[in-house]
């Protein structure tokens, strides 16, 4: 066959995700595992206990107790209210907005991270050298999924008429837009993505193609507009990454509150600060002169090749990526505690609040988990398979100290090569077809070289993390100092 193992695998997975895994979800199990807590609200008898005011039998009684057929039943807010807890259930997961959404999500990505691993194998062992690499669209789908649930986030947020969620999503996708103009101007001296000598590289390639084919052209686009438009996704991605960034700093704030144990509070502290360690990854005066070539005394000893950092940079990533998944359920416990807070902040303050209004105070926190849940995988799982697309699409190795591999450079040639020297019989269309394609396929291989993938994905990766740290260092200043003043 054309893909032959990969094929299979792609195969035996599809029905997995079909057969077993509705069955065996880790979705599921990261919310129902037991140790995630929410809060119920009282109900009506309990809060009429609590007031001292018992349900009147004529409509006399009813209005002296604060209640008339056309209005609710107020109760005093500084009442002395206790949530009781429950543990999160699969029978409760039911009534959750966005969970099918949550666990599709989470368990595609379990299922595409899989067939990547597989697939990795499968290219060590007997590395084909004329297969196309079917986890590459397996990364794809799980990037296109993550990008969908966050688009349609971000419109719920532009249905509310009278919150300001709306001015800040495109305030800080202008914000965005001006950074990254800003970064791509910056010369590869400090940030060392390689989208210059990539661009180049893919325009010469796409020049000499066009030339083949007896066209004359300077190329299928100027670098502005491909910078321009590598501008406007970013403030996409920014725009989509705004109140995820935002909720991350509220709940690590609870997070360190709930913690009791060092350990905790250390991982929750790398945890916050992992984009932040991501970005630097990629500033070049530190990589270079601090990490791949440390001083030492007045002499600077190289510590490791550039091949080597790539790959320690991309373990160093994924590394990050599962401290972020085993402090998830810290988080969304900071998150349910929401309730009793409020609950807590209404009693300290005067007046009365109607029953109903109580009652959806509290329920809201519960009902909207998997908002916040999405709101802390998507952007995990985006930044997870970007890093796995710039390994496998950017030509590196996963070991640390790589043999020196042109890969790249012999594909093509005996790709070139064979199709060449194939010349197909008059009578075989199957063939001269089959030809074509190859031919075809080749040049393509030509012009998105590994160069081009390598510039374009680390840029986004890097992006992907700026957006990050950028958005939740803001949500940590406003949740610490402007909601206190």
């Amino acid at each position: 066959g054309v893909i032959g193992v990969q094929l299979v695998v792609t195969m035996v997975m599809a029905s997995v995700i079909q057969k077993i895994i509705p069955h065996y979800s880790l979705a599921r199990w990261l919310l129902c595992s037991g140790s995630l807590r929410w809060y119920q609200h009282p109900t009506e008898e309990e809060l009429r206990i609590l007031a001292g005011k018992q349900r009147g039998k004529t409509k006399k009684d009813r209005k002296y107790n604060g209640h008339i057929e056309n209005k609710p039943l107020t109760i005093p807010k500084d009442i002395d209210l206790h949530l009781e807890t429950k543990s999160v259930t699969e029978r409760d997961t039911i009534a959750l907005h966005y969970f099918p959404e949550y666990q599709w999500l989470v368990d595609f990505t379990v299922a595409a991270t899989v067939v990547y691993v597989v697939t990795e194998a499968y290219y060590s062992i007997v590395k084909p050298s004329q297969e196309m690499n079917i986890s590459v669209v397996w990364c794809l789908l799980v990037l296109a999924f993550a990008v969908k649930v966050l688009f349609s986030l971000t419109t719920h947020y532009f249905k509310v008429e009278d919150g300001g969620e709306r001015s800040v999503c495109v305030t800080f996708g202008f914000f965005f837009f001006v950074k990254a103009m800003a970064i791509l101007i910056v010369t590869e001296n400090y940030l060392e993505f390689g989208l210059e000598s990539g661009f180049s590289n893919f325009s010469e390639s796409a020049m000499q193609f066009l030339e083949k084919q007896g066209l004359e052209s300077q190329g299928p686009v100027s670098k502005l507009t491909f910078k321009l438009f590598l501008a406007v996704l970013c403030s996409l991605i920014g725009a989509f990454l705004t109140f995820p960034g935002l909720r991350l700093a509220q709940m690590h704030l609870d997070a360190l509150n709930l913690a009791t144990e060092k350990i905790t509070q250390t991982l929750l502290h790398i945890n916050f600060l992992a984009p932040l360690f991501t970005v630097l990854l990629w500033v070049k005066p530190i990589t270079k002169d601090y990490i791949m070539n440390p001083p030492l005394g007045k002499e600077s000893v190289p510590l490791m090749s550039e091949d080597t950092f790539d790959t320690v940079r991309l373990w160093i990533i994924i590394l990050l990526c599962v401290l972020r998944l085993a402090m998830m359920r810290h988080h969304l416990q900071a998150y349910l505690n929401l309730a009793q807070k409020s609950v807590d902040q209404m009693k300290k303050e005067a007046g009365r609040i109607s029953m109903v209004d109580l009652q959806k105070m509290v329920a809201r926190v519960f009902y909207y988990l998997c908002v916040i849940a999405l709101q802390y995988v998507a952007p995990l799982v985006m930044l997870l398979h970007t890093t796995l697309l710039l390994k496998t699409l950017g030509n590196y190795s996963w070991g640390i100290y790589p043999e020196l591999n042109s890969d790249t450079p012999v594909e093509n040639s005996l790709l070139s090569s064979s199709v060449y020297s194939e010349s197909p019989p008059a009578d075989g269309k199957m063939k001269v077809t089959v030809v074509q394609i190859t031919m075809a396929l080749g040049s393509l291989k030509n012009i998105f070289t590994p160069l081009l993938f390598r510039g374009l994905l680390s840029f986004l990766t890097w992006w992907i993390a700026a957006c990050l740290f950028s958005t939740s260092l803001f949500g940590l200043f406003y949740h610490q100092y402007l909601t206190v003043a």
